[in-house]
């Protein structure tokens, strides 16, 4: 191996050399950063994960699987690092590292286009909503539904698409998930969909997702080198404007999270 005698901090980044591959856990059912148009992933994260990949000097393979088997994957060294990618909580932190965030993850509401019951997210009060399992904008949404008299009834979903396919129908009122997301679907689907201003939830950051393993630094080093060079020389500011509409600023790094 060509970095043998490197030491063990360094086992991870050069076992994705040696082999010349970098594989990502991810879940292609979350536009716009990961998602199948025309029967091939498109979206963000691959465009992202392409500039990581040419700078490691390896192929980036995506593994698509439900986002509840995502973490547990990557804990048992399915694959080398998460795309995700993931909201940047206090819960996460302690047990995962995260690369720079690459996007704001401030959980706002998805409703029907029109529908005038609902002007604020207030207004999901007694009603049916729904946001995705085991996800941080699903802990918000429950921690904001406590707020609401009477509180909202939640339906969990696999994926998003399954919330938005259930709020198109008209089976759900709306749902919760981060700005960008909803922002791009309502965008894609104006006749459809619309957001509800303001956001409700409190100021928080996506991320990528590594294990805090000491033999996955040298890997989680690198990519967060790539991301803070292309946050710097405006390239990751493009291709935000490209997929969300608008540039977002973001940290270099997150030491706190915010929930």
């Amino acid at each position: 191996m060509a970095f043998a005698g490197l030491g063990h901090a360094e086992d991870l980044l050069a076992k994705v050399k040696a082999k010349g591959e970098l594989t990502v856990g991810t879940e292609l059912q979350f536009a716009p950063f990961d998602f199948i148009e025309d029967g091939k992933q498109a979206g963000m994260n691959k465009e992202i994960f392409a500039e990581i990949g040419k700078d490691l000097g390896v192929k980036v393979t995506f593994l698509d699987l439900p986002w509840p088997s995502v973490l547990p994957g990557l804990e048992a060294g399915k694959f080398d690092m998460v795309a995700g990618p993931a909201t940047i909580t206090k819960a996460r932190m302690e047990r995962y590292r995260f690369t720079s965030p690459i996007a704001d993850a401030t959980v706002a509401i998805l409703k029907k286009k029109g529908d005038g019951s609902i002007t604020k997210p207030q207004d999901i009060a007694g009603k049916k909503v729904g946001s995705g399992k085991a996800t941080a904008q699903l802990a918000q949404l429950q921690e904001f539904a406590k707020t609401l008299s009477p509180e909202p009834t939640i339906q969990e979903y696999i994926d998003f698409s399954q919330s938005y396919a259930d709020l198109g129908a008209g089976r759900i009122v709306a749902v919760a998930n981060s700005l960008p997301n909803i922002a791009f679907l309502a965008k894609q689907k104006p006749d459809v969909f619309e957001v509800v201003e303001p956001p409700f939830g409190k100021p928080v950051y996506f991320g990528f997702i590594g294990t805090k393993a000491e033999d996955a630094k040298s890997l989680m080093d690198a990519v967060d080198k790539v991301i803070i060079a292309m946050k710097h020389d405006g390239r990751l500011a493009a291709l935000q404007k490209k997929w969300f509409g608008t540039a977002m600023s973001t940290p270099d790094y997150v030491t706190e999270a915010s929930f």
